[in-house]
């Protein structure tokens, strides 16, 4: 079965949500972890190490998702995201460089 894209995400991404999103810790130490994986390739999202319930880090990723930060696919049992690097460069730029620059936790 191929794997199927999770609610689409916006194709615009606006400061507004993008900021509200990143005020979470938790949200922004994933949007890190994905500026430093410079490869892009996609990362199971209980990769991140987020000591969170399964539901807990669901809401996350809803959350980053629909402020188009990243992109979420299904995989059948697993779930993979990838940071929508190249649109969050041209509509935002400066942002990822900003969060990559953050200390880590």
């Amino acid at each position: 079965m191929p794997a199927q894209p999770k609610n689409i995400e916006p194709d615009v991404v606006e400061l507004g949500p993008a900021l509200s999103a990143l005020a979470d810790p938790h949200r922004r130490r994933v949007i890190r972890d994905l500026v430093h994986d410079a490869d892009g390739s996609e990362r199971s999202c209980t990769s991140f190490g987020l000591d969170l319930s399964k539901s807990t880090r669901s809401h996350h990723f809803k959350v980053l998702r629909e402020a188009g930060l990243v992109r979420q696919v299904d995989h059948g049992n697993w779930s993979g995201v990838t940071l929508r690097r190249a649109e969050l460069n041209q509509q935002l730029p400066g942002l990822l460089d900003l969060i990559g620059s953050e200390p880590a936790d």
